[in-house]
């Protein structure tokens, strides 16, 4: 299991405990204030991640500190995990409201409102987290569209959530202050800020998910639209065979190749259970 579910979770995992989702947990000041610099100042994450990208031009040695000096500093305040649909569905079992959000990621690189996050809370309304964030700005839950708060019923969240995985968007639980979660977005390379911060500033910001997937090779039938989907270069086709592989050591275990396997040859397995991915985090 990820460092997190040894620490906060007592062997379990860590984002299934309901009490990191507790409102309580808001009553803490510093908190509140890492919140409010978090959503009032975009650019600075923007400027953050430029710096970490610059540094695939410094040597290795220097790479490697900088990496593990932010990685951890980032699991102190902000750091998330990979999920699969499974786990984000028994999430959304036990929180009370899931209220839907624009993406802080998306508002830097692209501009405007893209509506991919989803905050989580045990009480309804979202709780002091989404007041928290209206204090700072209306606007930020508004937009332009005037939709205003969008607090969603389990089903159609889940809705949402197959609508992400069929554009190929890779679920992940975000920490503010950890161990509190404050909800989990859909992201891909190309415009959230932490996957481009791991791979292309190779400084991790998130755990791999606790699973890994396989694909079954008496069921695949070669048709290679998984590997559209693989956000993490963990698919490939093997010519001779006719069949996808995955490579357990790139997996990250976000499940969503699943959506596009017409025959259902890829299942998920417990990443402990595969040797050459049990260590990889």
């Amino acid at each position: 299991m990820c460092e997190f579910c040894h620490k906060h979770g007592e062997g379990k995992k860590w984002y299934l405990q309901a009490k990191h989702y507790a409102d309580d947990l808001m009553s803490d000041v510093g908190r509140r204030d890492y919140i409010k610099r978090f959503f009032t100042r975009p650019e600075r994450l923007a400027d953050d991640q430029r710096k970490l990208e610059a540094l695939a031009k410094t040597p290795p040695f220097i790479q490697r500190a900088i990496s593990r000096f932010v990685s951890r500093r980032q699991q102190r305040v902000h750091f998330g995990q990979v999920l699969p649909f499974e786990d984000v569905e028994r999430i959304f079992d036990f929180v009370s409201s899931i209220v839907r959000l624009a993406c802080i990621c998306r508002r830097v690189r692209l501009g405007g409102e893209h509506r991919y996050c989803y905050g989580l809370s045990l009480v309804p309304g979202g709780g002091r987290l989404i007041q928290t964030i209206q204090d700072i700005d209306a606007s930020y839950l508004t937009g332009p569209d005037t939709r205003g708060l969008e607090e969603l019923g389990k089903e159609e969240a889940l809705q949402a959530f197959r609508r992400h995985e069929a554009e190929g968007l890779c679920h992940t639980i975000w920490t503010f202050e950890t161990p509190f979660i404050g909800g989990i977005c859909n992201c891909d390379q190309s415009d959230c800020l932490a996957m481009r911060t791991t791979f292309k500033g190779k400084v991790p910001v998130f755990f791999k998910a606790e699973y890994v997937a396989r694909v079954d090779p008496n069921a695949c039938t070669g048709c290679r639209q998984c590997l559209k989907l693989c956000q993490f270069g963990a698919a490939d086709y093997s010519a001779a065979k006719k069949k996808v592989e995955i490579d357990h050591r790139r997996c990250y275990g976000c499940g969503i190749c699943r959506s596009a396997c017409a025959p259902g040859a890829i299942a998920l397995l417990d990443r402990a259970a595969v040797p050459a991915a049990a260590s990889l985090w």
